[in-house]
């Protein structure tokens, strides 16, 4: 008799722990999620990481893991599927882990007495990143065509640490467009995908000094003409701001006027971006159409040096010429990178590769757009000092093709920045999520 009671008793605590019946009658199963990290990656496991089981019907559940990395769940029976996502900021770098793990079967069969694995992988992205680019140019305003020699692009720190980096440079992919013949693609892929680089045409430029900014500060760089263009061209950008960076360095190759007028005197000399030129021609020719243009700094090394190496040396189709030269930039030192479409073409081939840019955004030039990047809404939102000043209605997004081009948070950047608000962006490393074309250039505003 007592052996009879002793086996009940642990059947009965079996089924207990297996399952049970909740008020409406449902049976619930017990279910941890195990994050397991990457041995050779940056983080480990830490608490108050999401990990998110949604069912079939689209239901999700949510709990945050304990500092082991593990998440306790009781759910009804189904099928789910988990994801996660953890995001950290660590000297100078963002990274972001993600994970997921489908088909996982609740039905009296479960037993829940062993964590369920889901295997995060990594990507290392900067703190800083490209908030906007504006390189398609305005009409004139006698309509006599487009003006093109106003270009920039602004760089943001959107972690919650202050950013501290040296030999900060910008580059750009040859082939310049998008849309052209590619002679990087083998057998369907780009030559260098695998080989952990990204080709810089023609000359990178760089900061003078180590360039410090703090939590949601920003760096707007003139990338041409760093002047006040607004009187000639009411619909260009006035440039003549002592806070304003930009590109400016004859004594390079760089010295053609038209693109590099001398600044305005309001720009301190020490806000000229230095260049290192090897390549054809007196201009940094970035693309009006379709560029690829990325931020990077070079690790243990200057900028001159880095190009001065000829084990970085690299010519586009192989064919060794000054306008072919190109200089590896390892993929570790890209800080940020922004993949650009021409809009209305079906021949665009990517040139970045996934590790820096796995989308790309379309641009439709000459008419004053910019590319912006999109808001994290829920990052933004839940950051304490934005109760009241978040501007919502955004009303800036275009159309490209018939197709909506605008950002999906529905919070205006600029206004909000203006209301007294932080924005943290987007940053997914995929263009075709992180940004939009805007209206007008931002500085317009």
């Amino acid at each position: 008799m007592k052996k009879y009671l002793y086996l009940i008793l642990s059947c009965t605590l079996f089924l207990c722990y297996s399952c049970s019946d909740d008020d409406d009658g449902y049976k619930t199963f017990p279910v941890s999620i195990q994050l397991v990290y990457p041995t050779d990656g940056q983080l480990s496991a830490t608490t108050g990481v999401k990990v998110t089981l949604t069912d079939t019907n689209e239901k999700a559940y949510t709990v945050e893991t304990d500092a082991g990395g593990k998440a306790d769940f009781i759910l009804p029976s189904g099928v789910y599927n988990a994801s996660v996502t953890d995001k950290r900021a660590i000297d100078g770098y963002s990274y972001t882990y993600n994970g997921s793990k489908n088909g996982i079967a609740l039905t009296d069969l479960w037993t829940g007495l062993e964590p369920v694995e889901v295997t995060l992988s990594e990507v290392k992205t900067g703190q800083i990143v490209i908030k906007e680019l504006y390189v398609g140019g305005c009409q004139k305003d006698d309509g006599s065509g487009v003006f093109q020699m106003d270009k920039y692009v602004i760089l943001y720190n959107n972690s919650d640490q202050q950013a501290k980096l040296d030999n900060l440079c910008l580059g750009m992919v040859l082939p310049y467009n998008s849309h052209g013949s590619n002679n990087d693609y083998v057998g369907g892929s780009l030559l260098y995908a695998n080989e952990g680089w990204i080709p810089a045409g023609n000359g990178i430029w760089y900061f003078q000094s180590r360039m410090t900014m703090k939590p949601g500060e920003e760096v707007v760089i003139a990338l041409n003409g760093a002047i006040d263009h607004t009187p000639v061209y009411s619909n260009s950008i006035d440039f003549a701001n002592p806070d304003y960076y930009c590109t400016y360095d004859p004594a390079s190759g760089y010295s053609n006027t038209s693109y590099y007028p001398a600044p305005s005197s309001v720009i301190p000399a020490s806000h000229y971006l230095l260049a290192k030129m090897y390549g054809a021609g007196n201009a940094w020719a970035l693309s009006t159409l379709s560029p690829a243009f990325f931020v990077f700094h070079t690790d243990g090394v200057s900028p001159a040096d880095f190009v001065d190496d000829p084990a970085n040396e690299n010519y586009y189709g192989g064919t060794v010429s000054k306008a072919n030269a190109r200089r590896k930039v390892p993929t570790e030192w890209i800080l940020d990178g922004i993949e650009v479409f021409t809009a209305s073409s079906t021949a665009n081939k990517k040139r970045l590769t996934p590790a820096v840019d796995g989308g790309a955004v379309y641009l439709e030039h000459q008419h004053g757009h910019a590319l912006y990047r999109n808001v994290d809404k829920e990052s933004t939102e839940a950051l304490a000092g934005n109760q009241g000043k978040l501007v919502y209605s955004y009303s800036m997004g275009t159309t490209i093709d018939g197709n909506e081009s605008t950002d999906p948070s529905g919070i205006d950047a600029e206004a909000s920045i203006r209301n007294g608000a932080r924005i943290i962006y987007q940053d997914t490393n995929n263009s075709t999520n992180d940004f939009h074309q805007r209206k007008q250039a931002s500085l317009r505003d």
